[in-house]
């Protein structure tokens, strides 16, 4: 009787392990964060760092000379400033970049294209011009690996070796000189080009305001295509280097649905293991511009080198004081927001915190959060002094989550979070490009799409339109 009792409970034991098992193996899962190390307060607090990587100058096509639109920037209180001009690769601000054919337009306009003096870049990056007291670092090595193009395809490239990408029209047959679209620069030819060019060179990059070449302000579906996902999300595994898109650009104008794509890629790309990040530019071209959209980065110095460990880790926020109303997708303010040049603060994280499933957050300047998950809204509230707590284990449907990021929003504009990962532990996929090569005709279609010829038809038929 005793063995007999001892063969019951123990089936009984096994049984019960067993059936509890897959219930807690399906709701278990862990939030990544990628705010996990930053110190928010106390001895060794990190510091928060407003900075932008992509703005022009003369040296391309901007309006602005290069001394005026860096002095702009420190009057403004950025603390960082990467000048990624289209086809010139940035150097420091007192030496003179490469003049590219045909930006010498410029002089026949009458516009300067100078650089800061010595004493002028010394005093900049110390902090003693102007007495600011503390400086405003030069990223160099940037670059808007675009020259001349129709069709919008642009993609920023960082920390270039010098003198690297100057001229690149988006033609790089590379080691695939068999490839056509290899031979062009416009449309999807000209944004692989680009990635792949940035990925043999050892640097890194994003992918600019993609709806600006999807033209989704007259298309709004298009940024949820699953064509248009999976052809951003697979360039985005394919190269390494590629580490997000902009989900913020400028005023926004054309752009205003970049959010949504980017929660299209991050469902698309994490199961792979890779997270997205979005990044806020003010792609200026002019003074007012310089007050638009920028970030703020979570760095225990600011240094070039911190400004490139903090790309790659995403441990920082994206800022507008420009966004037009979403009148179609649930995710944004419903109203138009532009507060440029008016000196309102604008609303900021003061801190991220993860404890098991729960995430709290303290901000400051914001009326509103919102709470996005896999592209949707899953909780929205106002946003007052103290902590506000998101707890999965009360949403249903929580453990399918494969992300969630916050918005606050306030009288100063927008802010917004990057993606916190919810892992369930499961191994990621593995990414073949091979799987997803195309067929030698539809390379071909890429390439006649990638040509000029075809991209000033286009424009022309638009304006004819």
């Amino acid at each position: 009787m005793k063995k007999i009792l001892c063969l019951v409970i123990g089936i009984a034991m096994v049984l019960g392990v067993c059936g509890a098992f897959p219930a807690s193996a399906q709701s278990d899962y862990t939030i990544v964060s990628p705010y996990e190390d930053v110190v928010w307060s106390g001895d060794g607090a990190w510091g928060a760092y407003k900075g932008v990587l992509h703005s022009h100058t003369t040296w391309s096509d901007a309006d602005v000379d290069l001394p005026d639109m860096v002095k702009e920037y420190y009057s403004l209180g950025y603390d960082f400033l990467a000048n990624s001009d289209h086809a010139v690769t940035g150097v420091e601000w007192n030496k003179e970049p490469e003049l590219v054919f045909p930006y010498w337009y410029q002089y026949i306009l009458g516009n300067k294209m100078s650089v800061l003096t010595d004493e002028e870049y010394e005093a900049i990056t110390s902090g003693t011009y102007n007495g600011r007291g503390y400086g405003m670092t030069c990223i160099t090595g940037a670059n808007e690996l675009n020259h001349l193009t129709l069709s919008k395809n642009h993609v920023n490239g960082y920390f270039l070796p010098p003198d690297t990408g100057n001229g690149f029209a988006g033609y790089y047959p590379g080691g695939n000189a068999l490839d056509p679209a290899s031979y062009v620069g416009e449309n999807e030819a000209g944004i692989e080009n680009a990635l792949r060019f940035v990925e043999d060179n050892g640097a890194l990059c994003h992918i600019n305001h993609p709806g600006d070449v999807l033209d989704s302000n007259a298309h709004p579906e298009v940024v949820t295509d699953p064509k248009t996902v999976s052809f951003f999300g697979d360039l985005l595994l394919k190269y390494k280097s590629c580490l997000g898109i902009e989900a913020l650009n400028e005023v926004n104008s054309v752009t205003r649905y970049d959010r949504v794509l980017w929660d299209q890629l991050l469902m698309y790309c994490l199961p792979y293991g890779k997270r997205v990040i979005g990044f806020s530019n003010t792609d200026a071209h002019s003074l007012l511009n310089c007050d638009s959209s920028f970030s703020v980065f979570m760095m225990k110095e600011n240094t070039q080198e911190e400004v490139k460990k903090t790309m790659q880790s995403g441990a920082f926020f994206c800022v507008s004081k420009c966004l037009p109303g979403n009148d179609v997708y649930e995710i944004g303010p419903k109203e138009d927001i532009d507060v440029r040049g008016k000196g309102l603060p604008y609303p900021m994280f003061n801190s991220v915190v993860v404890d098991g499933h729960k995430v709290t957050v303290t901000v400051e300047n914001a009326d509103e959060i919102q709470w996005i998950a896999n592209g949707k809204v899953i909780m929205k509230s106002e946003a007052g002094s103290g902590p506000i707590e998101l707890d999965l284990d009360a949403i249903e449907g929580s453990e399918d989550f494969k992300y969630i990021r916050a918005e606050i929003l306030g009288e100063g504009g927008i802010c917004l979070t990057q993606a916190l990962v919810i892992d369930n532990g499961a191994e990621p996929l593995t990414f073949r490009p091979e799987e997803k090569a195309m067929s030698f005709a539809d390379r071909l279609l890429m390439f006649i799409r990638g040509t000029k010829l075809y991209n000033i038809i286009i424009e022309i038929y638009r304006a004819v339109r």
